[in-house]
């Protein structure tokens, strides 16, 4: 599965990157069909992902280590937990973009309405916001937090 996400939501999903057609209308039925493929495998990645912890856990828990190891055991079970943590928001995000595909609401930034770009979305299906809106949110955020 690493060399999964090294390849890229795309190759994962098992897609080559879209190609559009001369005067396809922007987020179409095919590309929202091609979106929405994309999340649907990513989703269904992050969710085997949470279900082979899980059993590698309760494995694990079963063999009753050496207290010496229990330690690291547990520290090795912390961290897997929060790797699956961050996962389960992700999922909620994405289900969240989902919906925005069936609503007819997707690609679009959030903050000035643009069209995002099909290349942004592909490499971050769920961005809500085009590239200047994101930038300036992050020049914000860094002032905020040196102030």
């Amino acid at each position: 599965m690493p060399d999964q996400k090294k390849l890229g939501l795309l190759a994962q999903a098992g897609l080559e990157p879209y190609q559009e057609k001369p005067g396809e209308e922007y987020m179409g039925e095919a590309q929202l069909a091609h979106f929405k493929k994309i999340l649907e495998a990513w989703r269904n990645d992050l969710r085997n992902e949470v279900d082979r912890t899980m059993t590698h856990m309760q494995d694990e828990a079963a063999n009753f280590p050496d207290p010496v190891d229990r330690a690291a055991q547990e520290e090795e079970f912390s961290l897997e937990l929060r790797t699956r943590d961050r996962e389960r928001k992700l999922i909620k995000k994405i289900e969240k973009t989902l919906q925005l595909i069936e609503e007819d609401d997707f690609g679009f930034c959030n903050s000035c309405g643009i069209e995002i770009g099909i290349r942004r979305l592909e490499a971050r299906p769920t961005a809500d916001l085009c590239v200047d809106c994101k930038t300036l949110a992050e020049i914000k955020e860094k002032q905020q937090g040196r102030g």
